[in-house]
């Protein structure tokens, strides 16, 4: 299980912290969708489950024991911009590389040719990008993945086959998955639960 048990968390200078011994468990094989308007901590809270963001208080545990601090993170986490998440300077085979071997399955369902293996970051799309960020996710066989808003970029056919495929790879591992999203058609569709941030 994925826990955020009891944590506070607050930017320098807000009124107020964005969680107050805010709650929240993601049992594996859940697909739970974070809900909330612009401001909320949508973004926030899914750094903060997968250790990119440390509570003030609180704590973030999986199956009862902190995240690590060094290796391979049970919790894997796809930002929203993926130019932000990879090396401009390495081709995308060697950012690939740094989760250890990708099975071709991967590269297959996300729709990743393999052309795009040799290229530079600026020399692909956006939706190219993030395909790349959520095969490295997967890669490093995560017990959950956190995606704030990871397709939003993308067009409606390409997202749809994306979270088809992260479904089933879902299912076949009995990942647990959160997810952030702005868009209502695909929370109905993916999420298994939903958490609404602003009450």
């Amino acid at each position: 299980m994925l826990e955020a048990r009891g944590i506070t968390f607050g930017y320098p200078g807000a009124k107020r912290p964005l969680y107050k011994e805010f709650n929240l468990a993601v049992e594996p094989g859940e697909r739970v969708a974070i809900i909330a308007p612009s401001g909320f901590g949508k973004t926030t809270l899914c750094r903060l489950l997968a250790g990119y963001e440390r509570p003030q208080a609180g704590r973030i545990l999986v199956d009862g024991a902190p995240l690590p601090r060094r290796g391979a993170c049970p919790v894997q986490l796809v930002l929203q911009h993926p130019e932000l998440a990879v090396d401009p300077r390495m081709r995308m085979e060697r950012t690939l590389a740094e989760a250890g071997e990708v099975p071709e399955r991967l590269l297959d369902g996300l729709g990743i040719r393999r052309e795009w293996l040799r290229r530079y970051p600026h020399e692909l799309s956006g939706g190219e990008l993030m395909r790349f960020c959520i095969a490295r996710a997967l890669a490093a066989g995560p017990r959950y993945l956190v995606a704030d808003e990871a397709t939003a970029m993308l067009d409606a056919i390409t997202q749809a086959r994306i979270w088809r495929f992260l479904m089933e790879e879902a299912a076949e591992r009995g990942m647990g998955v959160v997810f952030a999203s702005h868009s209502p058609a695909l929370v109905e569709r993916v999420a298994t639960r939903t958490v609404r941030l602003d009450g």
